[in-house]
């Protein structure tokens, strides 16, 4: 059984970060997809290996992903 996790992809120096704060786990690739990809492969991994405790953890706080408006800039 899938879940649906919250990825935010950001432009850093060269290449793209792919985030999941709902876990804090973070990668990598050089386009778009390739982080994202990444950050799957990463995701996965650790379902595979954290303990039913660490992810009930992890997972139990909300993520709110919006937008602020701020003057200057």
């Amino acid at each position: 059984m899938g879940k649906r996790l919250t990825a935010l992809i950001y432009r850093e120096d060269d290449g793209y970060v792919a985030l999941c704060p709902e876990l804090d786990i973070a990668s990598q690739g050089d386009t778009v997809e390739a982080a994202r990809d990444n950050l799957r492969e990463a995701l996965e991994l650790f379902f595979e290996s954290a303990s039913p405790e660490e992810i009930r953890e992890r997972l139990g706080g909300e993520v709110f992903v919006t937008q602020v408006e701020v003057a200057g800039g």
